[in-house]
């Protein structure tokens, strides 16, 4: 496979749980040697980008900061480019950073904009019926993400997805879809090392978001078996990858 430049998933990709995947590190220090330039594309949105850096170094990854793009991340910049500034932020405290960062103003009433994140125990009867009735008086709806599930340190769990689509059938709006598998996420990390999707591919283990949104962007996409990987949930998905690896350990071995 002809490949100038790589994107990887982060959750489940780099790490599964609390135990990063093994070898993984290794498949980096070779992408360096190769001059392959690579970029961390993340859904994540429990944590800001700080923190998983912070956490990967703790698991002995040594990433910089700004290699890491995540949803939160790109939602503050186009929110600020569009000049929605007040925002009722359904998000975990930790991922709120990154937009008080970027200098919006998060706010529970006469939003701008009502923004949707894997909120964690922050999903309640409360939170999510006040974001409705903001809907209703006119905020946009944006989500950071819409993936139906991810794998915990204790198993599968339930991730924005579920929550967005509640919000979107009870107000009657549609999502803006700030991170994977929306091309302006996939372009925004290209940019970042000067590469073109027809020359890149993007490594992950959600057969939707990542390889989905990866193919429909003009790149190769390559599906690890760690992590989400479900061999049923590829089945139906109607998605076929490029490639299909154990783990990112082996992806030098087809480059």
């Amino acid at each position: 496979m002809q490949i100038g430049a790589v994107l990887i998933d982060i959750d489940g990709v780099l790490y599964v749980g609390d135990r990063p995947v093994a070898g993984a590190d290794r498949a980096l220090r070779e992408l360096d040697r190769r001059g392959i330039p690579y970029r961390f594309v993340s859904n994540t949105t429990r944590r800001s980008r700080r923190s998983i850096a912070r956490r990967l170094e703790a698991l002995g990854y040594a990433i910089p900061e700004p290699w890491i793009i995540t949803a939160p991340v790109a939602a503050a910049a186009h929110l600020r480019e569009g000049g929605r500034t007040r925002c009722y932020l359904l998000t975990t405290p930790d991922a709120r950073t990154d937009f008080e960062e970027a200098g919006l103003l998060a706010v529970d009433e006469e939003a701008d904009v009502v923004v949707v994140a894997d909120a964690a125990d922050d999903f309640t009867y409360e939170t999510l019926n006040r974001a409705f009735r903001l809907l209703l008086a006119g905020a946009d709806l944006v989500a950071l993400e819409k993936d139906r599930y991810w794998m915990g340190s204790d198993g599968l769990m339930l991730s924005a997805g579920p929550f967005v689509a509640a919000l979107e059938y009870a107000a009657g709006k549609k999502a803006e879809v700030i991170g994977k598998p929306s091309p302006a996420f996939f372009l925004r990390a290209l940019r970042d090392i000067g590469a073109r999707p027809g020359e890149a591919a993007m490594v992950g283990d959600d057969i939707v978001t990542d390889i989905g949104g990866a193919r429909a962007c003009g790149m190769k996409g390559v599906l690890v078996r760690t992590g989400k990987y479900r061999e049923e949930a590829v089945r139906r998905s109607g998605v076929t990858p490029d490639l299909v690896i154990d783990s990112l350990a082996d992806l030098p071995d087809y480059l």
